[in-house]
């Protein structure tokens, strides 16, 4: 018996049969014939192929106004950088206090391990999938792309209209399912109890036979194929790795006060991921042009690339048509576009606009102007002492005069998860409209704007891991034709003579001048990474994380939460006896680590509880156990050292 079988233990499988998975194992790697089982060495038998370089890709053409047909080089797209999937990884450094490092995937997105030519960062808007009822992808039969990764699935690739996944809840809430945080003994013991309000999700059944991608060459998926991708199931998202996560976010590598930077201020304003960096950059060096106008390449790829982040958007919110979604600065210009167009037209003297007491003030300014120069009045939805508004109180106030139901779906200052399904549905039976502010809601939870048939719906794109300065206004396509432009100027006419002018239809009435062109691709390219991760995979992680976080510092003494509601996304809001605000804030600073304090911009929600400031720390999904732990011994430190 060689040595091999010896050390095989009873009832393993035979040398033969290792021997024949081994060398189907090497003879699948891309560029690489399989060695004889057992020689060579092993650098040689594991060299990875050369990376060729990628081909150039025909542009096609989306607007009669853009007839160039062009030719622009392949551009950086980016999978996921999970750890140790990659077969290659980019040198680097490890971080001496093992915080994970900043290695990225050596090959793009259509190298040679997923057996497609790379292509430019867009799929232009002559080949994107349709919106609203129109056929998903071109003709000619081509199915749903599959992804290029094994450990991504059938679920990343994009539909008309976003779709929970099987077995997960479709709700606008987060659910309290605990989903397993990597790397954490202390998280897994906490979400070892049951889940408040959380159904068992069935786990699917095994397969009979099933397929192995590393033993049968033919079920590796390969893009344009619909087949069945091994180890994911269709429809699923694999396990969440925080850590595999983090190195697609560059910025995390930083450090502070010579500390790791820990970024607890996600509510704020949220990090890039490189796919985003990357997205911005390679739009600056080979496609910055105005829109629309121009005949010539450049505009070409730049109309393309900015419509292409259009349909994304559309896609990823659910609305019906692309034409239903405004390019603006932010959440805040998308609700003064509302009240400035809509309001001005609808409201009059005596009527009534109804907000929480949640509201940021964005959503609450506007609002106040529009009410002084109309004569309506402005009714305020009161809460409860946890934070949660109360629908009885609501339902009370809606009547006749009602015109307009504003309100957020997440408090910016204390997490609360608002009931909005059912606050659209009592507004519409009183025949008021609604907008809701998904500024916060948006990066944490599913968002489908059809299913909550809202009238408008807003969000920034700084609060989803894009660039600052773009936002996105929703709204119902026969209400946005009814509404005035509310700037005027170039991009947004059919035609001008000194006696009058001729508007284009929506969205192109609502974006005068030049645009954030560069900052919408970069949106673009932020939400395409987002549905790569999956957005359920991001509320499971977060929510878990949330739980974890309060538990760490609910017991400390001196520690007052605010904002205790049972549906919380993951922001926790904070004072502590002895200390003001900006104390803590500082203390935590002096350890690298990064918070808000002060009123957050919605000071009639702090004043319900008695305060003007909090400390809040804000988290997202690529925070970790081990920074919450830092974070509360900072805490705990000072609630041990409090002044009398």
């Amino acid at each position: 018996m060689s040595g091999l079988s010896a050390a095989l233990p009873p009832g393993a499988p035979d040398e033969s049969l290792l021997a024949r998975m081994a060398s189907e194992l090497f003879a699948a790697l891309p560029g690489q014939s399989a060695p004889a089982f057992g020689s060579g060495s092993g650098a040689q038998a594991f060299a990875p192929a050369p990376t060729p370089q990628a081909p150039a890709v025909p542009l096609p053409q989306s607007a009669p106004s853009s007839p160039v047909t062009a030719t622009v080089p392949a551009a950086p797209q980016h999978g996921l950088s999970l750890g140790a999937s990659s077969p290659k990884l980019v040198p680097h450094a490890t971080a001496q206090n093992h915080v994970p490092d900043v290695a990225s995937d050596a090959y793009p997105v259509g190298s040679p391990r997923s057996a497609a030519a790379q292509g430019v960062p867009e799929a232009y808007a002559a080949s994107l999938p349709a919106v609203g009822g129109a056929p998903a992808f071109p003709a000619g039969g081509a199915s749903a792309p599959s992804s290029p990764y094994y450990f991504i699935g059938e679920s990343s690739a994009l539909q008309s209209a976003p779709q929970a996944a099987p077995g997960v809840p479709h709700d606008d809430r987060l659910t309290a399912q605990s989903f397993g945080l990597p790397g954490s003994d202390a998280l897994r013991a906490l979400l070892a109890e049951p889940s408040h309000g959380a159904s068992p999700t069935a786990a699917p059944s095994p397969s009979a036979s099933p397929s192995y991608y590393f033993v049968e060459p033919n079920a590796a998926p390969t893009i344009g194929h619909a087949g069945r991708v091994p180890n994911a199931d269709a429809g699923r998202h694999p396990p969440f790795d925080v850590n595999a996560v983090r190195r697609d976010f560059p910025i995390l590598a930083e450090r502070v006060n010579g500390r790791q930077l820990v970024w607890f201020d996600n509510a704020a304003t949220t990090q890039k991921p490189q796919a985003v960096i990357d997205r911005l950059s390679y739009f600056y060096a080979h496609e910055n042009s105005n829109i629309h106008r121009a005949a010539h390449e450049l505009a070409a790829r730049a109309t393309d690339a900015y419509e292409a982040a259009r349909q994304k958007v559309a896609r990823f919110i659910g609305a019906g048509s692309v034409e239903e979604v405004i390019f603006v600065r932010g959440a805040t210009e998308a609700i003064n576009l509302v009240a400035k167009s809509w309001g001005a037209k609808n409201i009059r003297e005596g009527d009534e606009i109804i907000v929480s007491h949640l509201e940021h003030h964005a959503n609450i300014v506007p609002w106040q102007q529009l009410a002084a120069e109309t004569g309506a009045k402005i009714r305020v939805i009161p809460v409860d002492d946890s934070g949660q508004v109360l629908l009885g109180e609501y339902e009370r106030l809606l009547n006749e005069k009602t015109k307009l139901v504003a309100v957020t779906q997440v408090s910016n200052a204390l997490g609360t998860v608002v009931p909005v399904r059912e606050i659209v549905e009592l507004a519409h039976r009183a025949g008021a409209k609604t907008l809701i502010d998904g500024a916060q809601s948006v990066s944490h939870m599913r968002v489908d704007v059809r299913a909550l048939d809202t009238d408008f719906f807003v969000f920034s794109g700084h609060k989803i891991f894009g660039p600052t300065g773009i936002g996105v206004v929703y709204g119902k396509r026969d209400i946005l034709e009814d509404m005035p432009p509310w700037q005027g100027g170039g991009n947004m006419i059919k035609d001008v003579t000194f006696e009058r002018t001729i508007f284009h239809p929506p969205p192109g009435r609502f974006e005068a001048g030049t645009g954030n062109i560069a900052d919408a691709v970069g949106l673009g390219a932020a939400l395409d990474y987002v549905e790569r991760v999956g957005i359920e995979n991001i509320a499971r992680y977060e929510h878990d994380l949330l739980v974890y976080a309060t538990h760490a510092i609910e017991g400390i003494p001196g520690v007052r939460l605010i904002g205790t509601a049972a549906d919380k996304a993951s922001v926790l809001s904070f004072v502590l006896k002895g200390y003001t605000t900006d104390e803590v804030g500082q203390a935590l600073n002096d350890e690298g680590i990064a918070v808000r304090t002060g009123h957050h911009c919605a000071q009639p929600i702090l004043r319900r509880f008695g305060l003007e400031t909090t400390v809040r720390p804000s988290l997202a999904f690529y925070n970790t156990c081990e920074e919450v732990d830092r974070f509360a011994a900072v805490v705990r430190r000072l609630a041990g050292q409090r002044k009398s």
